[in-house]
């Protein structure tokens, strides 16, 4: 598992951004794949899962994911909840010590968020259509509810598609530049006409600093162009890949 130096070096905060490695699924999900709603076994998704919440220091039925909708909705963790009953939604925050809470990714970007001094945490799954619709600023709402202050809380964005692999149509980028025309910073030339390549992390960047986070780490890893570490659904398609599998992205309170 990776981790981001700012988040570790908080006392009572455990986070871990989980590659590929280390699981029992095979093939196109080989090895740690932790998407419930993939296709592979589902006692191989379990056991993945149960091993992430092991090294995690969290009980398995305490190891949280939502029914991610690609929405800005979030929703407060205060207890466990069964996986056949997953709110929708696409961040979750929590005050509950030891409750871990976790979005699962494959080129979406993962943010997670900590207030050490409020003792509350948060994590969102921020994909284009997410982060747009406001998922970010979500998140930093729900923590606040919950007691935190946007002005200490710490933000870490994880493994997603970059922007030297990330070419979006018209349509996306038109989406984009009627919200806001400075949008047309996180959009290089594509070699077709009409498209371009997305820098989803830097938007997500400064959709953070907009919102008032002061301190924001990324860990500037792609998914798309490393194959050995992680998961990607766009790689899985150019390759006509059936499905793929999908990281898991976790952060808790602890003693």
């Amino acid at each position: 598992m990776l981790q981001a130096p700012t988040l570790s070096a908080l006392h009572g905060i455990r986070h871990a951004f989980f590659t590929r490695a280390g699981g029992v699924s095979e093939g196109v999900y080989a090895s740690l794949n932790g998407g419930i709603g993939s296709r592979d076994k589902a006692a191989n998704v379990a056991e993945n899962r149960t091993r992430m919440a092991r090294a995690f220091d969290v009980s398995p039925e305490n190891f949280l994911t939502a029914y991610q909708v690609h929405s800005p909705d979030v929703v407060i963790a205060e207890q466990s909840w069964n996986a056949d009953a997953r709110p929708r939604a696409d961040a979750i925050v929590t005050r509950i010590p030891r409750l871990g809470i976790a979005v699962t990714t494959a080129d979406c970007g993962p943010v997670l968020f900590a207030d050490a001094r409020a003792r509350v945490v948060g994590a969102a799954h921020a994909g284009w259509r997410g982060a747009l619709l406001g998922v970010i600023e979500a998140a930093i709402g729900g923590m606040e509810k919950l007691g935190a202050d946007r002005a200490h809380i710490v933000a870490a964005i994880g493994p997603m598609i970059r922007q030297p692999n990330y070419e979006v149509g018209p349509d996306l980028v038109e989406k984009f530049l009627g919200d806001d025309e400075d949008n047309a910073r996180f959009f290089a030339p594509a070699r077709r006409d009409g498209h371009a390549m997305f820098d989803l992390a830097a938007y997500i960047a400064a959709r953070l600093a907009s919102a008032g986070i002061r301190e924001i780490e990324d860990l500037d890893r792609c998914t798309y162009a490393d194959p050995s570490h992680f998961f990607s659904y766009r790689r899985s398609q150019h390759r006509g890949e059936t499905d793929y599998g999908r990281h898991v992205n976790a952060i808790a309170l602890v003693d």
